[in-house]
C-alpha cells in the first residue's frame, strides 16, 4: 500500500513537472522573440562600433535621452502625489460612482495614441480650455516641456492608478481599523499602515507608468514636437538619416531603458522578500 502511494505521489509529480514543461516551451515563443530582437539589433550596432560611439558622444542624443528620462520622472512624481491618494480612494470605497471613474481612468488604454494626442492637444493649446487659464500665468505646453509632461501623464495614469490600487485592496482593512481602535486618525494609519505593505505595488505602479511614459511618440508630437523627445528624434533621424542613424539611437536608448529597468525590478523584488517576511 505505501509503495503504491508513493507511485501515484511520484505520478502527480510526474504530470505536474509536465505541465511546467510543456508551458515553459509555449511561454518561451515569447522570451525568444524578444531576444531575437535585441540580438539583432545589438549585433547589427556592434558591427558598427566606431558610428555608435559617434552616436552615442553627439550632444543633442544625450540630451533627448535625459529630457525623455527626466520627464518620465516628473509623470511619476505627480502619479505618486495625485494618484495615489485616487488609488486609495477606489480600494476603500464601493459606490457607483466608481466604476465611472475607473472607466475614465482607463480610458487611454483603449485610444490609439494619435487619438490621446488629439485631446490632450486641444485641452492643452493655448486657446484651450487649460491651455488658455495656464498662458495668463506664463505656463505654455506648445513644443514646451510642460506638453511633454502631460502626454506623457495622460497615457500612464491607468498604469499607475490600477497597480496602486490592487496594492491597496491586498492591505486588510481591519487592519487600519484595528489603528484607528487605538486612537489613529485614518490619515495616520494610512501613512504608517497601508503605505509600508503596499511599497511593492507602488514601484511596480511607478516602474510600468514610468516606462509608458518615456515610450509614448503620438500622443506628444501632437503638442511638443519640440524639444525632442527620443523617440520623435528616432523619427526625425530615420526620416532624414535613413535606418544607421536612427537605429544606433534607438540601440542606445535600449541600453539606458534595460539597465534601469534591471535595477527597479531588482528592487521591486528585494521589496517583495522583505514584504514577505513581515
Amino acid at each position: 500500500m505505501a509503495d503504491s502511494g508513493g507511485g501515484s505521489l511520484w505520478a502527480r509529480y510526474k504530470r505536474a513537472d509536465s505541465t511546467l514543461i510543456a508551458f515553459s516551451l509555449i511561454g518561451s515563443t515569447l522570451v525568444i522573440l524578444s531576444f531575437l530582437a535585441l540580438a539583432t539589433i545589438t549585433l547589427t550596432q556592434l558591427a558598427d562600433l566606431p558610428f555608435l560611439i559617434k552616436v552615442a558622444t553627439d550632444t543633442r542624443v544625450i540630451n533627448s535621452i535625459l529630457l525623455t528620462f527626466g520627464a518620465g520622472l516628473t509623470v511619476v512624481f505627480i502619479l505618486l502625489l495625485f494618484g495615489t491618494p485616487l488609488a486609495y480612494v477606489l480600494a476603500r470605497t464601493h459606490s457607483r460612482v466608481n466604476s465611472l471613474v475607473e472607466a475614465l481612468i482607463d480610458i487611454p488604454l483603449v485610444l490609439p495614441h494619435t487619438v490621446a494626442g488629439i485631446m490632450v492637444y486641444l485641452l492643452f493649446m493655448q486657446r484651450g480650455l487649460l491651455g488658455a487659464p495656464f498662458k495668463e500665468i506664463g505656463i505654455v505646453f506648445e513644443d514646451a516641456f510642460p506638453g511633454i509632461v502631460v502626454a506623457m501623464l495622460f497615457v500612464s495614469i491607468p498604469f499607475y492608478v490600477n497597480t496602486v490600487r490592487e496594492g491597496f485592496q491586498k492591505v486588510p482593512v481591519h487592519i487600519e481599523n484595528v489603528a484607528r481602535t487605538l486612537g489613529a486618525t485614518r490619515f495616520r494609519a494610512f501613512i504608517l499602515i497601508v503605505l509600508p505593505l503596499s511599497a511593492r505595488q507602488i514601484l511596480n505602479g511607478s516602474v510600468l507608468a514610468w516606462g509608458r511614459a518615456i515610450s509614448e511618440f503620438a500622443a506628444v508630437i501632437m503638442i511638443a514636437y519640440y524639444p525632442m523627445i527620443v523617440s520623435t528624434l528616432i523619427y526625425y533621424r530615420f526620416t532624414t538619416g535613413g535606418l544607421r542613424e536612427s537605429s544606433a539611437i534607438a540601440f542606445l536608448m535600449i541600453l539606458a531603458s534595460f539597465s534601469i529597468f534591471l535595477v527597479l525590478r531588482i528592487a521591486t523584488r528585494y521589496l517583495g522578500r522583505y514584504d514577505d517576511r513581515v
